[in-house]
């Protein structure tokens, strides 16, 4: 059995053991053609490529990682993307995540604070042939006003609240996927929809490690809501 597959049968057992907490007994067959299309060792650095096919994550530099494949799979398939999509990305890092949704949905934004990591996954990106995914090396926290509305949105680090620029910058009926909690400590997959009121619709699918968000607006405080009403 080569890598890709091993990685593949793997994203399905993880499926199996989690299915109590997700509600899913498998992920859209669109998100596992994905994952079987993005070949994971371009996005890892040249010594580390013979963890690419591994179920779990890996450090690309920068104290950044790339995340899981069974965690880069289900977040993908808890947006519920369609074709003609236009998602946000926070936190680009290697660009993995990022060259994923692009074989679902029309367009890619993605934001890395990160520069030397932005600049990185930028070129390999378009090296790769993944050009409907744009780079910008900014804060993330408040999001890409200038294309939004987004049909979804994916925060690939861990946030102490959910930041509300990406509420805001979110469409009525699309989703938001993000891990919320301290840094290095337990944090919650949380998926938030945006109603036609305006109102949120929350819920905590498992418990994730994520790298912390960084460049956020008061990270130095826990905010006891998940949602934090402003940054000022």
């Amino acid at each position: 059995m080569n890598g890709l597959q091993r990685m593949l049968n793997d994203i399905d057992m993880e499926v199996n053991l989690t299915r109590h907490l997700t509600g899913k007994d498998s992920l859209d067959d669109r998100v596992m053609a994905a994952m079987k299309q993005v070949p994971r060792h371009e996005f890892l650095p040249a010594d580390l490529r013979y963890l690419a096919y591994d179920n779990g994550p890996a450090p690309i530099g920068s104290g950044q990682t790339i995340s899981q494949p069974y965690i880069v799979a289900l977040m993908s398939d808890l947006l519920d993307t369609k074709p003609t999509d236009t998602l946000l990305e926070i936190g680009t890092g290697s660009g993995y995540q990022a060259a994923v949704l692009s074989k679902l949905v029309a367009q890619v934004y993605s934001l890395e604070i990160i520069e030397d990591l932005a600049v990185k996954s930028h070129n390999r990106l378009n090296r790769l042939g993944y050009n409907n995914v744009a780079v910008r090396n900014d804060n993330g926290y408040f999001g890409w006003q200038e294309h939004a509305p987004f049909d979804g949105i994916i925060v690939t680090a861990a946030a102490p609240h959910i930041p509300q620029p990406l509420i805001d910058q979110l469409r009525i009926g699309a989703r938001l996927v993000i891990p919320v909690g301290l840094p290095y400590s337990y944090q919650k997959l949380m998926l938030v929809e945006k109603k036609a009121n305006g109102d949120l619709d929350i819920q905590t699918i498992l418990g994730v490690s994520f790298v912390p968000l960084t460049g956020t607006c008061n990270t130095e405080t826990v905010h006891k809501k998940i949602l934090k009403p402003g940054c000022h």
